[in-house]
């Protein structure tokens, strides 16, 4: 097997890192207190899986491109799979009662349940769950 990564850590710039805090807070994520300080904050998704909310002038300093505006352009769609159809829509309807707004309407594929929304930031995050024995294991 080829290269294999034992963790990932997405960076996304914030406009209001305290307000971003907040609304992570609201939809039920937990944070990294060692690495959070006035400039950044690491939102715990799970284990192996942690985002880095980082303020815009900080954000900069990783990059000598642009950073597009979130709310009329699309850098990447955080996608994340869970347990089950209950909690998509527990996760989704947090984020939506938390300042969040709408992205794409719940798709149900029988097999795959999947509820889009987007951050105060404008990034979007597609929440997912995936019955496995739905698929052909040949």
């Amino acid at each position: 097997m080829g290269v294999q990564a034992e963790k990932i850590f997405v960076n996304l710039p914030v406009k209001d890192l305290n307000a971003s805090i907040e609304f992570f807070t609201k939809v039920g994520f937990e944070f990294n207190e060692q690495m959070t300080n006035e400039n950044a904050t690491c939102v715990v998704i799970s284990e192996s899986i942690y985002v880095m909310l980082l303020v815009e002038d900080y954000f900069k300093t990783f990059t000598k491109r642009e950073i597009p505006d979130s709310a009329k352009s699309t850098e990447a769609i955080v996608a994340l799979s869970v347990k089950s159809k209950g909690e998509v829509d527990e996760i989704v309807n947090k984020a939506l009662d938390a300042g969040g707004k709408p992205f794409n309407e719940a798709i149900d594929h029988g097999f795959m349940y999947g509820w889009s929304f987007q951050d105060i930031d404008g990034h979007l995050w597609e929440i997912f769950y995936m019955d496995e024995s739905g698929f052909n294991q040949n």
